[in-house]
């Protein structure tokens, strides 16, 4: 199980579609993250939460990426506070028949 995946998650203190048009530039540089498989980026306007959910090829690229300077910008932010971040590994069987996006992305590698 080679495949890790990064939780990150902040209070906002701007309205989601506020953050929704900010991040179309930060899509395009964490696009570009070396390891990266995947991003879902998730956001709840009631509760003033956002993140993402991320498929590194493995726990030291993800790693990489916390210590990296995109992560250094979410937590000096002005639109964000409280980051939390938590790492795991996935239940390879079971979800590949939930139909999970990782064998999905892996089938392309």
């Amino acid at each position: 199980m080679a495949d890790h995946l990064l939780q990150i998650n902040f209070t906002l203190s701007v309205p989601v579609e506020e953050y929704e048009h900010a991040t179309e530039a930060a899509s395009h540089a964490i696009s570009g993250v070396s390891g990266l498989r995947w991003k879902i980026w998730i956001a709840n306007a009631e509760t003033h939460e956002a993140g993402g959910i991320y498929c590194f090829e493995s726990r030291e690229s993800a790693d990489a990426y916390l210590n990296g300077p995109i992560v250094a910008a979410l937590k000096s932010a002005p639109f964000a506070h409280d980051v939390s971040v938590k790492h795991f590994d996935y239940l390879e069987n079971a979800t590949a028949l939930c139909r999970g996006p990782v064998a999905t992305a892996l089938q392309g590698v």
